[in-house]
């Protein structure tokens, strides 16, 4: 029987080393690379910078470092240098005086010059940081779990709207725990990038709907809260074309880490392209309240609605997860009467858990209601109209 034990413990042993080195083996085998205007492998210092405001903040940074270094090493060094050189060992006894008027100056003065040497430059950046006068393009960015959402409100491209999600493969890897296929954009890859010009002065102004969120691009060199019913605005101007990433940078909720920013600087000809595309999608979406659907055709787009914001909290399957309520045999989708799913859409329940989706139309609202009442086991034949959602909204 110790013979056995002992070749089981020992078969035990070998079965283990070869899991840990499967793992060691797979995570080696899709090692990642640098993200261009992202995050790098081993990153230490900060990134590339694109902009005139992150390059001083950058200059900034090894400035402040080196007069602390300076600092650190000076007041250490005589202080190191006189505990060695006046030690009791040697006979030194300790002087008795109390004040020094020269000292006193010195002490004074020398750090009151550091101060203002430092002072100096660090006001400049940040004077310059909240000047958003002047802006060629004004975008609104809103926060809301867990997502953002864009609205050019000013300069080419007004009115044009829409929400930008972690891009949904990105997340089923994530959920799944397989990450071996991802790319270096790993949870940062989305499904609407914000779009601008390059060489023109972009004012964004955050705001949120639900708690307070962050945007933050470290290659412009910008970090703004998004505070619900405040209105707060920074600026950049990228100077080079490319894609350039950042995230929320404020706890927000359990899935802060899943809220990617995708920022595209494109030339002057590109997005003048991309805003007449843009235009004509939302002209299309563009549908009548009052136009009255099939079952069949409204149910084709709200199963794409839902795939592009709900499936990510909801599940494809609409078991929910966690705090997650499930869809899937749920009471109010279930209920006969549509105001009931319709105010949830519209105005969000459980203090922000389940957002406002405002933002929908009022045909991607009803569609939506509609594909979660007639799938998965919830085979009530209920159709919602658009009409029905724009009677309640404002109530």
């Amino acid at each position: 029987m110790k013979m056995m034990h002992k070749k089981f413990k020992f078969a035990s042993l070998i079965s283990a080393l070869g899991v840990a080195g499967g793992a060691w083996f797979s995570t080696a085998a899709h090692a990642v690379s640098d993200l261009p205007g992202g995050p790098a492998v081993r990153q230490l210092n900060l990134g590339p910078a694109v902009t005139k405001i992150a390059e001083e903040q950058q200059w900034l940074h090894w400035f402040m470092l080196i007069v602390c270094t300076v600092i650190f090493i000076a007041v250490f060094g005589v202080m190191f240098y006189s505990i060695w050189k006046h030690r009791k060992s040697k006979g030194y006894k300790a002087a008795n005086f109390h004040e020094s008027v020269v000292v006193e100056i010195i002490w004074t003065i020398v750090p009151f010059v550091i101060v203002i040497l430092m002072a100096l430059p660090a006001t400049k950046v940040v004077v310059a940081l909240k000047d958003t006068t002047n802006a060629d393009l004004t975008i609104k960015a809103t926060g809301m779990q867990w997502k953002w959402g864009y609205d050019y409100l000013k300069g080419e491209g007004e009115g044009i709207g829409f929400v930008s999600t972690l891009d949904a493969s990105q997340r089923a890897m994530s959920n799944s725990g397989d990450v071996s296929k991802a790319a270096d954009d790993y949870l940062l890859k989305v499904d609407n990038a914000l779009v601008v010009p390059v060489n023109k002065k972009v004012r964004i102004i955050t705001t949120a709907n639900d708690v307070i969120h962050a945007f933050m691009v470290p290659a412009f060199g910008i970090k703004q809260d998004a505070i619900p019913g405040f209105v707060r605005d920074t600026w950049f101007r990228a100077e080079k074309i490319g894609s350039y990433y950042g995230q929320c940078a404020e706890l927000c909720g359990k899935e802060h880490a899943y809220m990617p920013i995708h920022v595209k600087v494109v030339s002057a000809e590109d997005y003048t392209k991309w805003v007449d595309v843009e235009k004509k999608k939302a002209a299309a979406k563009l549908d009548d309240p009052n136009k009255v659907w099939t079952l069949d055709d409204i149910l084709k787009r709200g199963e794409k609605v839902y795939a592009a914001n709900c499936a990510a909290c909801h599940q494809a399957n609409g078991k929910g997860a966690g705090p997650i309520k499930p869809l899937d045999g749920a009471a109010v989708v279930l209920d006969a009467d549509h105001n009931k799913q319709i105010h949830v859409l519209l105005n969000g329940q459980n203090n922000g858990a389940m957002p406002s989706w405002k933002q929908l139309s009022d045909t991607d609202i009803a569609s939506v209601i509609t594909y979660t009442k007639n799938n998965w086991s919830n085979k009530t034949g209920q159709l919602v109209q658009p009409a029905e959602v724009l009677a309640q909204r404002g109530k």
